[in-house]
């Protein structure tokens, strides 16, 4: 028995319970009506006019109906006479290719066929100004020799930085739209500055390029969107702080505020963009984000197949497992932290074994007197939080809380041959 085998080998783990989780869940039911109404008033319509080039901007996130949203807005468009196509609106994602990126879009089901819209994808930039410090800004080459531009995306909190403006509009022109340089450059100075930089940076683009309005949305607890609206240039930034306060009251969370061990059963792109949402484990990237739980130890367990072993985030956890390492696409997730310019993400947690000696590991470093009184909450990933499983010591606060439900008795975690759970 080795070294470490040996200091865990008593580490007790707890009986867990599941335990149901309560969320708003109001949502637009009929998504295309609601779009239509948003897109047929008369200042918006306006802005078009027939035989007009337009690019419609549409970004690598897996937004609910995103292809209907899409969709309904390419054909508002050519209903008014204009010749709408599609821009992918990403930064550096898919690979930092035109190639790449047109792949991601087909991924999330964006397609010419779907869309009904040609797609146009390439890396090349146009400078359009500097901000006051010297960071240069940049717009898609193909999207600024369009005669109008039209931004999607959800409104929703970063996972990195706090202000009013957060991850949305502004942030889809900014750093969306700069494609790779665009994207460096809104990072090159680090998370600190991010609430400055990214409206400041989309203020600039809407003053020099012919964006004719954005369509934003806001999605519940359940990733089903609850509200959009179409914004004008003028409104973008007044409209998209009330979206993005609305985001926030709607944002699902683990109903603990204190939690001595986190299982994260799989972390990954598609998951968040950080590999699982800070804004529900607590744990950021960078000191300029909060809110979320106080977790003291947190493990995670494997890779989604989606992520394509990009394990981006896996530093941000205390341990992890041989298993997820063995995934993990090393090229791919640094290539992550160079253009974020935060690395602690991407580095490896302390790697165990398997499945069973990360949750004691976790559990024996926790810095309880009794282990047997661990408060743990074990979680599949992120974004299904609508059932979890709890550890004894804390149905007391299940019992008590009036959006927790205990829906099992309590029973032992069950691991196979190689001390994975089962």
């Amino acid at each position: 028995m080795g070294i470490l085998q040996e200091l865990l080998k008593d580490i007790p783990v707890p009986k867990m319970a599941k335990v149901r989780q309560v969320f708003d869940a109001t949502q637009v039911d009929d998504l295309s009506a609601a779009l239509q109404a948003e897109l047929e008033k008369e200042y918006i319509k306006e802005t078009v006019k027939p035989g007009m080039e337009i690019a419609v901007a549409v970004g690598s996130r897996g937004l609910d109906r995103l292809v209907e949203t899409t969709a309904v807005t390419v054909k508002f468009l050519q209903d008014l006479g204009a010749k709408p196509f599609i821009v992918p609106c990403m930064g550096s994602h898919g690979g930092a290719t035109g190639e790449g990126q047109k792949a991601v879009l087909e991924h999330l089901g964006v397609t010419e066929e779907s869309v009904h819209a040609e797609i146009r994808s390439s890396m090349e930039v146009v400078k359009v100004g500097e901000l006051p410090n010297g960071l240069p800004v940049y717009v898609d080459k193909i999207a600024s020799q369009a005669d109008g531009i039209v931004v999607i995306n959800r409104v929703k909190p970063h996972t990195a930085f706090r202000g009013p403006v957060e991850s949305g509009i502004m942030k889809m022109i900014s750093i969306g739209l700069g494609k790779q340089k665009g994207a460096e450059a809104c990072h090159q100075l680090g998370f600190k500055h991010m609430a400055e930089h990214v409206p400041a940076m989309a203020k600039m683009i809407m003053s020099k390029m012919p964006i004719l309005f954005a369509v934003g949305t806001v999605e519940n607890a359940f990733d089903k969107v609850a509200e959009i609206a179409v914004l004008a240039p003028e409104e973008i930034e007044e409209k998209e702080i009330k979206l993005q306060q609305l985001s926030k009251d709607l944002l699902p969370k683990l109903h603990f505020d204190q939690i001595d061990v986190l299982i994260l059963d799989e972390i990954g792109k598609n998951i968040s963009g950080d590999g699982m949402d800070p804004n529900i484990t607590g744990r950021y990237p960078t000191p300029y984000a909060h809110g979320g739980p106080d977790v003291t130890k947190m493990a995670v367990l494997d890779l989604t197949p989606e992520t394509e072993g990009n394990a981006n985030g896996v530093g941000t956890a205390d341990f992890t497992t041989q298993r997820l390492v063995d995934k993990m696409d090393r090229e791919a997730t640094y290539a992550n932290g160079l253009t974020s310019t935060v690395v602690g993400p991407t580095h490896i947690s302390t790697t165990l074994p398997n499945d069973q000696q990360a949750i004691q590991a976790a559990i024996k470093t926790c810095n309880i007197l009794d282990f047997t009184q661990v408060k743990m909450v074990r979680i599949k990933n992120t974004l299904e939080l609508s059932e979890i499983e709890v550890s004894e010591a804390l149905l007391d606060h299940v019992k008590e809380h009036p959006n927790l439900e205990q829906t099992s008795d309590l029973y032992d975690l069950n691991y196979n041959e190689a001390g994975n759970l089962a």
